[in-house]
């Protein structure tokens, strides 16, 4: 991906088209029953893990909490350096220093919450500034919030216009947009709310800040993937997808990469555009991983606690 470049418009939302709700939901539970022989799985599990967004959003977050997460980032599997690493590690503000130290020289990408992470409400000059600061500790990546109660209200323009600042406060950071689709509470918002994230500028859209449920629901996914679908049919951009929230199995996970295969192509099965937010999946994918190469289960506790 490469900072925009292009002029930003605000979209006009009332021409989006409006969501057939029973369609979303019925070809998205068709995709979960899609059979993956052996050798797709363990392919397929891989490539999960290499789209990880590792990640620790708790008030105890610590120094040492980040620098385990950062060595579990790099070395996902003990004893096999074939798998991994994770795409990126997700901390708060204070403590994306730390994560940078820890990953220097790796392909490993420090993202960062920011703008007054998970609701949002603060006044946009200090946005700004979490924004500008998490940067210049070194992150590559900044995961922003929308304003939902502005949005909401049908304050669309101020909602474009933060997004957009924050966007240029990211400066040569990748910015992701997290909607927070549980609490948007339609199809039609979730699709409105992706289209005017887009426009204003993410590199990704986001799902949740996984603080709140329903987070990645299959149908928001799949009403995401086709907003990103027809957004580069109308402009060539590919945007980037997050999910994030309530992930935490490989069967889970997998679906995840049937719905990005059908809906937008091999093209976005990459990290560079295809992200799962999580902290419970990673271990899952472990385990299965080493269950379809041994043809047995390893114990939860071979594998460190996210």
């Amino acid at each position: 991906m490469t900072t925009l470049e292009l002029p930003l418009r605000l979209p006009d939302l009332s021409r989006v088209p409006r969501v057939d709700a029973v369609g979303i939901e019925e070809r998205a539970a068709a995709l979960a029953k899609r059979s993956i022989k052996k050798g797709a799985k363990q392919t397929g599990i891989r490539l999960a893990i290499s789209m990880i967004d590792l990640t620790t959003l708790e008030g105890k977050d610590s120094e040492g909490k980040v620098l385990q997460m950062c060595q579990k980032a790099l070395h996902p599997l003990p004893g096999d350096p074939t798998v991994g690493p994770v795409a990126a590690v997700c901390v708060y503000p204070n403590l994306v220093a730390v994560a940078r130290r820890a990953l220097a020289g790796s392909p490993v990408r420090v993202a960062s919450v920011a703008t007054g992470f998970p609701s949002g409400l603060v006044p946009l000059d200090l946005k700004l500034e979490e924004t500008r600061r998490a940067v210049a500790e070194g992150a590559d990546e900044i995961d922003m919030v929308i304003d939902r109660g502005a949005f909401l209200s049908g304050e669309y323009a101020a909602v474009f216009d933060e997004i957009a600042r924050v966007r240029e406060a990211c400066g040569p950071a990748h910015l992701k947009v997290i909607l927070e689709t549980g609490e948007l509470l339609t199809f039609d918002h979730v699709r409105r709310a992706a289209e005017l994230a887009m426009a204003a500028g993410a590199d990704f859209i986001k799902t949740s800040t996984g603080k709140i449920q329903p987070a990645a629901t299959p149908g928001v996914v799949l009403v995401m993937l086709e907003a990103i679908r027809d957004f580069y049919l109308a402009t060539g951009r590919r945007i980037g997808m997050k999910p994030a929230g309530g992930i935490r199995t490989s069967k889970q996970a997998l679906h995840l990469l049937v719905m990005v295969k059908e809906t937008l192509g091999d093209a976005w099965l990459t990290p560079d555009l295809f992200r799962i937010g999580a902290s419970t999946l990673t271990n899952d994918l472990l385990q299965q991983l080493v269950k379809e190469a041994t043809g047995r289960y390893q114990s939860e506790d071979y594998f460190s606690k996210d």
